[in-house]
Order: C-alpha cells, then structure tokens, then sequence
C-alpha cells in the first residue's frame, strides 16, 4: 500500500506521523515565523505514525515523526524500561521508514542514550526535552525548508544562466558572421536578378530565379532586424551599467 498524499497549494508541505494527536498541535502551534514578513507557514498533512512504512518519496518536503513514548498510555509508562524500550523501537522503525523515503526528516524520541540531537544522513533524531521540543523542531525544520528553497532557487537560475549562455554564444556567432552571410545573400541576389532579367529564359526557369531572389531578400530582411535588435541590447546594457553605477555612487555618498 502506498499513501498518496494529496496537497491544494505552493506551499512547502510537512508531513506529521503522530498517533498522538496533540504531537500534531504542539508543531503548528510552535512553528516559527518566517524571516520574511507575512511569509506563509508550511501545509501540515498528519497521519498515524503506523503507516510510516507505507510513505514514500512523494508530494511533501519534510517529515516529522513521533517516535517517543509519551501519550501511550497509563499502563505502558510506568514502567521506565519498558518506555524506554519502546522508544527506541518506534525510533528504528520510523527512521528505516523515512530514510527509505529519502526525504529530509526529524524523528523526536524519549531515548535518553544519544545526546540531543543527532544527524543521521538526511535524518535528525531530536530528543523530547519538556519544554523546548516543539520549538526545536519548528526551527530545525524552519531551516530545512529555507535551504530547500535556496537550493531550488539556485537550480533555476543555474538552469536560466545556461540556457542564457547559449542564446548568447548562438546570438554572438550570428553578429560575427553577419558580414559573411549578407555577402553571400547579396551575390545569390545579384545572380538572381540577372537570371530573372535574362532574354530568352524559360519560364520555368525565370519562375524558379524569382524565387530564389525573393528569398535571398526576405533573409536579407530577417539580417537587416538581427542588426537593429543588436543596437537595442547595446542601448538597454549601456543603461543598465549607467542606472548601477549612478546607484553605486549614490550608495557611496
């Protein structure tokens, strides 16, 4: 069985897996604000936490599972070892689960064994300290999402500048060879025309001579636009570098 997550906007989406329901409350309630003003928080999608083996690498970007003991009831804590034990049982479970997801995840879990917070792979294991938990998690997963944003925004604009650079190294070759090209359009012209005007000609020749003449001179139109869009570019960059060097100077003062 695979869980098909389902989202309705742009958002970064967190998944939850809690059979705790207040697990879900305590991470909305203390996520973090966004550094950018009116910056909009994550969608938050919960499941229980047994169907972490069916998640998979899908529409969300960060997982947060519970994997402690609290809220298993009465009978399960009190016993400490048994807690404990439990513990560290849903903590392996959850991890295996997630790591095979491939997403980054944070996995809260009572084990007192481990420190507090713990980096395996694209996992981080942070203790259930009273307190402080849910905001540990809201910041540790404020960051992740921040970071994933940055390197999808990086990948864009590595993406733009390459295509930018073969639209520019495609552009150059044609300013360079447009002297040789409107050399040779003129010579195909100039034949044609004699062609066209040569007593005697066939008409089948003389229709194919006028074709090749229009031809030659719609391309020498298409050489003739080349030009004048290279002079626009010349004015915008010439504007550009005044407008930033007048902000520079300006900055400056």
């Amino acid at each position: 069985m695979t869980m098909a997550i389902t989202t309705t906007s742009e958002r970064a989406v967190v998944l939850i897996l809690a059979s705790d329901p207040e697990f879900a409350r305590e991470i909305a309630a203390h996520w973090p604000e966004g550094p950018e003003p009116h910056s909009a928080a994550p969608e938050f999608i919960v499941l229980d936490r047994a169907f972490s083996r069916q998640v998979k690498a899908g529409n969300y970007d960060l997982a947060i599972a519970d994997a402690s003991s609290a809220g298993e009831g009465k009978n399960k804590s009190r016993n400490q070892d048994r807690r404990q034990t439990l513990s560290h049982s849903l903590k392996k479970g959850l991890q295996q689960s997630l790591a095979a997801a491939g997403k980054p995840s944070i996995v809260i879990h009572s084990s007192p064994s481990g420190g507090f917070c713990n980096l395996h792979g694209n996992i981080i294991a942070l203790r259930r300290a009273p307190g402080i938990w849910a905001a540990m998690a809201g910041l540790i997963g404020r960051e992740i999402l921040c970071r994933q944003q940055a390197e999808a925004r990086a990948r864009e604009a590595e993406a733009a500048f390459i295509a930018a650079q073969a639209e520019a190294t495609l552009g150059r070759y044609m300013v360079e060879m447009r002297a040789n090209v409107n050399n040779a359009l003129t010579t195909v012209l100039g034949n044609a025309e004699l062609l066209v005007h040569e007593p005697g000609l066939p008409a089948s020749v003389r229709v194919q001579a006028d074709t090749i003449r229009n031809m030659a001179l719609r391309l020498h139109e298409i050489f003739q636009r080349f030009s004048s869009i290279e002079k626009e570019l010349t004015l915008t960059v010439a504007a550009s570098e005044s407008h930033r060097n007048a902000v520079q100077a300006a900055a400056g003062r």
